[in-house]
């Protein structure tokens, strides 16, 4: 799979932007501040409905504009295809595929598939938890778009429930009158089946991850390894034993009723997906606190590349996107994540300058520069 052409409309930076792009490798490359991220950031939001850098849409429209609009055309297997996003903040986006009547934004969800790798990748091994478990649920939806819904309903269950708690809390607190909390026992039904799925999909994940990345990690740094994924879950260790979601959903009905009294004291959930991390090992000791900063940046990369083979071993190969990496890395590792990224379908890197791209990834080079993308 391979993108054909990038057009923007008051996307961050860009007023306008029309890209023409060809399988093989393309960088752009330019002083920073001048909008190379924005083009892959770009494509990245159309894979997964969300950016890398920020966590809301309201950034991404350019000052003065009230909307943005991000449209792709998409070359898979010889079929080609025309995803469109209108990005309105504040309101509902809006989504379109082949210019025809309106589809909901997630139905968009695998039309474009990437794998990014960016700075902000060392989080994924340094960071909080949040870093961890978004990185497989984002993996998961790439793998089973259908995982966005599932995804969605577990988030929406999870809110209300929270304001349930969070009223009863307040009402304990301030000596009011007991608040009626027979339909937590409903909510409770709700969120155990959402996060059940989510649950069961992490695992299968993490079971098909972890040899991939070990073995990419081996790549980058031979004789490091190996590498350890250990999922911590809310609701004990009883989830290793649970092999089918009715055991996961039962696991967490019980876990939910253990927590009641202390969910209720406190105003929030404490059990379920959202409340879990993923532990990552380099050797027998957590990479968190103990690996180095090179062993960290080959970790994050491990996964990322793991993520690729992943995806491309189950029938489309990604878009492979390298936002300023090269400068992050030593000249080893810059050479090694070279030669693994090169025989990708399609690569886009950004660069500030032309010593970045390592030779092996020769291809298109784009100059962007004052709001304008010029090939060279």
């Amino acid at each position: 799979m391979h993108v054909t052409h990038l057009s923007l409309a008051d996307f961050r930076s860009y007023a306008r932007a029309e890209v023409s792009l060809a399988p093989g490798v393309t960088a752009f490359v330019g002083p920073n501040g001048q909008g190379k991220t924005n083009l892959v950031e770009a494509v990245g939001y159309l894979a997964t409905l969300g950016s890398h850098r920020v966590a809301s849409d309201a950034p991404l429209v350019r000052m003065g504009a009230e909307r943005a609009v991000i449209r792709a055309a998409v070359e898979h297997e010889g079929r080609q295809q025309l995803v469109e996003l209108e990005l309105n903040p504040g309101r509902a986006n809006r989504a379109r595929i082949n210019r025809s009547s309106q589809v909901r934004p997630r139905d968009v969800l695998g039309i474009v598939r990437s794998v990014l790798f960016a700075p902000e990748d060392l989080a994924l091994v340094k960071g909080d938890p949040g870093e961890r478990r978004g990185f497989l649920d984002d993996l998961v939806v790439a793998r089973h778009p259908r995982m966005a819904g599932v995804r969605s309903d577990y988030e929406r269950v999870l809110k209300q429930r929270n304001t349930l708690l969070k009223t009863a809390a307040m009402a304990r607190r301030h000596g009011g009158r007991q608040l009626d909390l027979s339909t937590l026992d409903v909510w409770d039904q709700h969120l155990a089946r959402a996060a059940a799925e989510v649950l069961a999909q992490r695992l299968e994940l993490i079971a098909a991850v972890q040899p991939l990345a070990d073995k990419a990690y081996e790549q980058l740094a031979p004789g490091g390894g190996p590498l350890g994924f250990e999922y911590r879950a809310s609701v004990g260790e009883g989830i290793a034993g649970a092999s089918s979601r009715e055991e996961l959903f039962a696991l967490l009905m019980a876990a939910l009723a253990d927590a009641r009294k202390q969910e209720i004291e406190r105003g929030m959930t404490l059990v379920g997906p959202h409340r879990d991390d993923l532990v990552l090992k380099l050797g027998e000791l957590p990479a968190k606190g103990y690996a180095s900063h090179g062993e960290s940046w080959s970790f994050a990369l491990a996964l990322r590349l793991a993520s690729y083979e992943l995806l491309a071993s189950e029938g489309v190969e990604p878009v492979l996107v390298l936002d300023d990496v090269f400068a992050e890395l030593d000249a080893r590792r810059r050479a090694r994540l070279a030669e693994l990224v090169a025989p990708a379908e399609q690569v886009l890197i950004t660069a500030a300058v032309d010593e970045d791209v390592p030779p092996v990834l020769s291809g298109v080079r784009f100059a962007v520069s004052d709001g304008e993308v010029r090939p060279v």
